[in-house]
């Protein structure tokens, strides 16, 4: 029997199995007879607690966090990365009512004025949209390209770069202002329809 077409043949089908196994992996093929199955157990309810948070106010945003890390002495082309990272995201503005004591609400001895002393607005934490949030472009040196095939490159600094840009865009915004505002009108027209004529001061910002 005549083997001497064994080996080439051999090295052949090897050498597309391994081409096909590159061009799945970087995306380029389908993943043939692969499906996904959710095992996922339900949410267990860890702690609950009560809000007295007024969300007065709440703004979306859309940032481009442009992130790159350069190796010493080392060619871009060989190592380091560069990443583009749109992030959409909300965030509140709150006033906490649960700061408020007996000496933050004064009434007159008329009883038909109100002085309310209200600790300032606040900005919520970042709620980013994480369907709308995503790699635009990433660029990397050879060495990280043969990195990231074999340990997936980890997203967590481009989401909390992009919590840390929204908040500061929320801060310039006005966002705080519009917040304060709508508390104060919210306020004067409860305690108007209690026959109340309603001032306001704003105490100290939390330490």
């Amino acid at each position: 029997m005549n083997t001497r077409w064994i080996r080439p043949v051999a090295l052949t089908v090897a050498g597309l199995l391994v081409v096909a196994a590159v061009l799945q992996i970087i995306g380029l093929l389908p993943k043939f007879g692969t499906s996904t199955i959710d095992r996922s157990q339900p949410a267990v309810l860890q702690a609950m607690r009560d809000l007295s948070q007024y969300h007065a106010a709440a703004g979306d945003y859309q940032v481009v966090v442009d992130i790159e890390k350069d190796v010493a002495w080392v060619p871009s082309s060989i190592a380091g990365e560069r990443t583009l990272f749109v992030a959409a995201g909300s965030i509140d503005a709150f006033v906490d009512f649960g700061k408020l004591g007996d000496g933050n609400i004064i009434v007159s001895e008329d009883r038909t004025s109100v002085e309310l002393k209200l600790p300032p607005p606040q900005l919520a934490k970042p709620n980013l949209d994480n369907q709308r949030s995503y790699v635009f472009s990433q660029e990397r040196g050879l060495l990280d390209t043969l990195g990231a095939l074999v340990e997936p490159p980890q997203q967590q600094q481009f989401y909390v770069a992009a919590e840390q840009k929204i908040s500061e865009a929320a801060q310039r915004s006005g966002l705080v202002e519009r917040a304060r505002n709508n508390t104060r009108a919210m306020l004067t027209g409860m305690m108007q329809a209690l026959g109340y004529r309603v001032t306001f001061q704003e105490t100290a910002p939390p330490e």
